[in-house]
């Protein structure tokens, strides 16, 4: 004997029957088949908005009643071919009966409550038997009623067992045998219900009393998935679990089956498979004895999005007994379904998890419980947080396991996610967070990608700046795209992005082959609302990306981090703002889980602050710095020769993207500035940029110049500076290098004649260069030295950043 039940999708309509009756003709040449159906598709929703609306006296139940018998007259027509019978006009006239009935006394008891939902699978049934009659299979119909004995509590009903059991077994069988779901009866014949979803229920309990071999559960999806894959696109299916983890995922959203259907299979060791009505070929999910599954340790993550938390709170309750007693036996007089409990080990306060819709009724309950206690002071007014979701780490193999509690808080707390309660049962099957229902989503994704690790991590870019560099980086990203999904499990999407007139918005990442057209297709841009967009979109490991010069875009770094997105950025104003600002930035970093990454500021896309930053955590101790931070200067110096002018050369390093888009910013000796700036400050000591002295090698009158055009012609008419320069240093067999330096708290940039002796000396084109002298480095500086100007280089500095916190544990 095998029990199947069929679900209201499976069917709902005439070609959703009719794959019904496909699959019953094929498993019947093997099994006797027990059927359990539950109402047509939409119609348990439509009985009970008919009751609401007899209940309030309004006369429109009475087209919704006529809708009813339509859509089962119509089913029953175009499935057997005939007039529908008077049986389903006999149930039908009962229907009207009672809801004419509540209606005149605009009185809705549990018990009519129960009569008028019972009809959907009462009419279900009997037309679904008829078809497969009339499919020439071998069925007989069997009303629940007549055999599944229950106590009076309508709405809810709690089965008598024994003398169920002995019902059923006095039933003579048929090869195929039909039961309508979720409905049975009381001693007295009365019509009661098993609860929303009780037709699980009922195939259980058939299982039961027939000691059945498999109760296969039929739904619309392939099985029970390690999350809702309407907020986790890559959930995937079990195929296996225990009956414990099926309990606790079904308790925790997971709706595919009704929690109290396990246990009557679970008593009698019977497997519970979960399939797909309309892919029956696809093999489900087995729920058994010891499913396992092969060694993971979470099986899957569930959730409840509607959820408020109840909070009572008192000094006085600190070693007094019946302080809980009392709040759950008000909460149960109100009919409150507690979902999750936690209370400190110091008695002062005491949580517990309800459903949003009954926070007015629960908070009333526990205040006039607790009304004199509230009114000596004794203990605080109740506190009702709403707006919550509860998700739950489901698995058996998490018994004994170390570090799983810890991940999980670390994955949420990377993500901005906070946790407002939390609860684990000594079984430690289940890790249970509350956390703020609008980050619902983002968590269980990120939790996702942690735990099931052969699933892609999803990262979400917002670009800000698409000028050379900007353009470099999106097509190394998209050059690199399928590789990283391949061999790093990572899915990187530009999410947003913006220019300076236009930004663009999408969720499901932007197509970076033609991302310059769908830019244009954007919204004008506005800083304030970039930001905005970008926290409200809520994305699991969202990253922001600045690839600008721009100062207000740098003052956007803090808010941004504040929200634990991290930030990458070749922009060098935050990093060497006041020393006060860059500390904040540095402790938001540590707050809010973020991280703040700019290898670029120095160096182009050379490894020098990751380098350094490896120096100061291991605990060296940097004394000097000597370093060549321009690659645009190193490039003027290294062309220049006398037989070219000097604003020539410039204009030369500009065409190749060697410059900043003012070459005056390079010239300047700023940038060189605020990038010896960022290396003694990031060697842990304090420093502001108005203590750098700089000596510049550009004469007075460039120095003061209006624009660009105007810095070149003043540029050009100082050209015999240049040529003095040049031919001073060469004629000593020395070159000109733009020397930043570090040692004995003072920091100078100056232009200086190197010799052959020196490790400046053979710098070639845009190369830079650092030496750190350190403690374990005292005579042999550690040197850094490459290329260290260009789109390119930059780009892949940025790069390296993105994927540094993307495959970052920290």
């Amino acid at each position: 004997m095998k029990v199947l039940k069929f679900g209201g999708t499976s069917v709902g309509s005439e070609e959703a029957i009719r794959q019904v009756g496909a699959i019953l003709k094929k498993k019947q040449e093997k099994d006797q088949l027990a059927v359990v159906v539950s109402a047509v598709g939409g119609i348990t929703n439509r009985l009970e908005n008919i009751a609401q609306l007899c209940g309030a006296g309004d006369p429109a139940y009475s087209g919704e009643l006529e809708e009813i018998r339509t859509i089962h007259t119509s089913l029953y027509k175009v499935l057997v071919g005939l007039e529908a019978p008077e049986t389903i006009d006999t149930i039908l006239g009962e229907l009207q009966e009672i809801c004419r009935g509540v209606y005149l006394l605009k009185e809705l008891t549990p018990r009519s409550h129960d009569f008028i939902l019972s009809c959907g699978e009462r009419l279900s049934s009997f037309i679904i038997s008829h078809f497969l009659t009339s499919e020439q299979l071998s069925c007989a119909l069997f009303d629940s009623r007549e055999y599944i004995l229950t106590d009076s509590q309508f709405g809810n009903a709690n089965v008598k067992f024994k003398e169920t059991i002995h019902n059923l077994n006095q039933v003579s069988l048929d090869q195929i045998n039909i039961f309508p779901g979720f409905v049975a009866a009381t001693n007295a014949g009365e019509t009661i219900t098993l609860g929303r979803g009780g037709s699980d229920y009922t195939a259980s309990i058939l299982a039961k009393a027939y000691n059945a071999s498999e109760l296969e559960i039929w739904t619309d999806v392939d099985g029970l998935m390690t999350a809702d894959p309407r907020l986790v696109k890559n959930a995937r299916i079990l195929e296996t679990v225990s009956y414990e983890e099926a309990l606790e995922l079904s308790h925790f959203g997971a709706k595919v089956i009704y929690p109290p259907s396990i246990q009557p299979a679970l008593e009698e060791s019977i497997p519970i498979i979960i399939k797909n009505t309309f892919a029956p070929e696809k093999p489900g999910t087995s729920i058994v004895l010891n499913g396992h599954g092969n060694g993971e340790m979470i099986r899957g993550i569930s959730s409840i999005q509607d959820i408020a938390l109840l909070n009572l709170s008192g000094s006085v309750m600190v070693g007094i007994p019946k302080f809980s007693y009392r709040l759950f036996k008000a909460l149960s007089d109100a009919e409150v379904n507690v979902i999750l409990i936690t209370q400190a080990s110091s008695e002062h306060t005491i949580c517990a998890g309800i459903a949003g819709s009954d926070s007015p009724k629960a908070k009333a309950a526990v205040e006039l419980e607790f009304e004199l206690e509230i009114a000596q002071q004794k203990i605080n007014p109740v506190e009702i947080e709403e707006d919550l979701s509860i998700l739950a780490l489901v698995g058996s193999n998490m018994q004994n396991q170390v570090g799983v509690s810890g991940d999980m808080f670390h994955v949420l707390g990377k993500n901005g996610v906070s946790i407002k309660a939390i609860a684990q049962g000594s079984s430690e099957r289940n890790i249970s967070a509350v956390i703020p229902k609008k980050n619902l989503r983002k968590a269980l994704n990120v939790l996702h990608e942690s735990f099931f690790l052969s699933e892609m991590k999803r990262i979400n870019l917002f670009i800000i700046g698409v000028g050379n560099v900007g353009k470099a980086f999106i097509a190394q990203l998209a050059s690199q795209y399928e590789f990283l999904k391949e061999h790093h499990h990572l899915n990187i999407q530009v999410t947003g992005i913006a220019s300076s007139t236009k930004m663009k918005f999408e969720s499901e990442g932007i197509n970076l082959e033609d991302w310059s057209s769908t830019l244009r297709t954007g919204q004008a841009f506005d800083k304030k609302t970039f930001i905005s967009e970008m926290v409200d979109m809520n994305l699991r490991n969202s990253l922001f990306i600045d690839i600008t010069a721009a100062a207000e875009i740098a003052g956007l770094y803090a808010e941004v981090l504040q929200h634990s997105i991290s930030v990458v950025t070749p922009n060098k104003i935050a990093a060497t703002g006041a020393y006060a600002d860059y500390l904040d930035l540095k402790s938001a970093t540590r707050r809010f889980r973020s991280q703040f990454l700019f290898e670029t500021n120095v160096c182009a896309g050379l490894p020098v602050l990751s380098t350094l930053s490896d120096l100061v955590r291991s605990g060296d101790q940097v004394n000097c710095v000597e370093a060549v931070l321009s690659g645009t200067l190193n490039f003027l110096f290294n062309e220049y020769d006398g037989t070219e002018k000097f604003v020539d050369v410039i204009k030369k390093a500009k065409d190749l993207g060697f410059t900043e888009p003012d070459p005056r910013l390079d010239l300047f000796g700023e940038d060189v500035k605020r990038k010896i700036l960022i290396l003694i400050r990031e060697s842990g000591f304090e420093a502001e940029l108005d203590e750098i002295d700089l000596t510049s090698f550009l004469p007075a009158s460039a120095m003061d110049s209006s624009s660009i055009e105007d810095f070149y012609g003043k540029v050009e008419a100082e050209e015999e500076h240049f040529k003095q320069m040049y031919h001073q240093a060469n004629g000593k067999g020395c070159k000109l290098r733009v020397v930043a330096r570090y040692k004995d708290q003072q920091a100078t940039v100056a232009l200086e004649e190197v010799d052959d002796s020196h490790p400046f000396y053979n710098l070639e084109g845009k190369d830079n260069i650092v030496l750190f002298y350190t403690n374990r480095y005292p005579e042999q500086p550690l040197v850094i030295k490459g290329a260290g100007a260009g789109a390119d280089v930059t780009a892949s500095g940025i790069f390296a950043d993105v994927l540094r916190i993307a495959q970052s544990n920290d």
